[in-house]
């Protein structure tokens, strides 16, 4: 039986070397946000929000055009943190 993810850890990686990370719990969420809000803004140098869901009063926003890479992580409970 194959295990389930408890969440969805999202790393954007930006063009300025930066690396930023983001969690999401499940990966239709991760999906929605992705082809609502950051394709059809793909190029725009305009800020966007990038939903942070597990901290309080923190927000995130970025320019879509800086985005270079985005690497999506399956989280289990059990996993080991690193």
């Amino acid at each position: 039986m194959p295990r389930t993810p408890n969440e969805y850890a999202v790393h954007l990686l930006l063009d300025s070397g930066h690396r930023e990370e983001v969690r999401f719990s499940t990966f239709p969420e991760f999906q929605k946000w992705y082809t609502s809000v950051l394709t059809p803004k793909h190029d725009s140098n305009e800020f966007i929000n990038v939903p942070i869901k597990n901290i309080q009063g923190e927000y995130l926003v970025v320019r879509p055009s800086k985005i270079l890479g985005i690497r999506v992580e399956p989280i289990f409970s059990s996993s080991i943190e690193r």
